[in-house]
């Protein structure tokens, strides 16, 4: 998914995939929002039309944490991958962007749309980000870079796994004529396969590799 920018391992072309992937889906998520939050589409369903009225309902939250999260997202390249190792401004601009998404998450976790279920993902994964953000800014301070690539790996990997959320609910609507889910009854499973699927992924290779970060 990400690879630190001394003595890059071996990273599976899959894994690759799934990080530009997931960094699409993101970024196209929150554009969808954006337009959603500019008014309601004709076009929506009225399952859509009803989770977009949630949202609206508290757009200023919504929008402070959207668009910060879309800059970490933005970043996240110019941060982590090898080619940009000489920039200087992404990696402390990164940590500041995601205090932001992070204390911004935790309020949003009150207008959640599949009650404890979901609130209880955002909580678990949210504190998980920020515990990673913080290890690896300890980290950064100390001057152990690799330690400090990865957590902030950890992270990032973290954090887009609100991106493997959306084919997860998308095979939730397009099962729920058979399972009669509807999104306040799946939203919080989907919130939890989404997110275990991406940190399940990024600790078996970090733990693969952990070797490379020792230093």
């Amino acid at each position: 998914m990400l690879f630190p920018n001394e003595r890059e391992p071996n990273i599976p072309g899959w894994l690759r995939i799934g990080f530009w992937v997931c960094l699409a889906i993101s970024v196209a998520a929150v554009i969808r929002r954006l337009v959603a939050l500019e008014g309601p589409s004709q076009s929506s369903s009225s399952r859509m039309a009803g989770l977009d009225e949630v949202f609206a309902s508290h757009a200023a939250l919504t929008l402070a944490h959207i668009l910060t999260a879309l800059a970490f997202v933005l970043i996240v390249p110019f941060a982590i991958l090898r080619r940009f190792s000489r920039l200087a401004w992404p990696e402390p601009l990164m940590f500041a962007l995601g205090a932001v998404v992070s204390i911004t998450a935790y309020v949003m976790g009150i207008y959640v749309i599949g009650g404890w279920a979901e609130r209880s993902a955002v909580l678990f994964y949210n504190s998980l980000f920020l515990f990673s953000m913080r290890r690896a800014w300890l980290y950064r301070r100390r001057g152990l870079s690799m330690k400090k690539r990865q957590w902030l790996i950890r992270s990032v990997a973290i954090l887009l796994g609100i991106a493997t959320t959306r084919p997860v609910m998308g095979i939730f609507f397009a099962t729920s004529s058979v399972t009669h889910l509807s999104a306040q009854q799946f939203f919080g499973f989907a919130f939890w396969i989404g997110f275990s699927i991406n940190w399940l992924i990024i600790e078996i290779w970090l733990h693969s590799n952990g070797q490379m970060f020792e230093h």
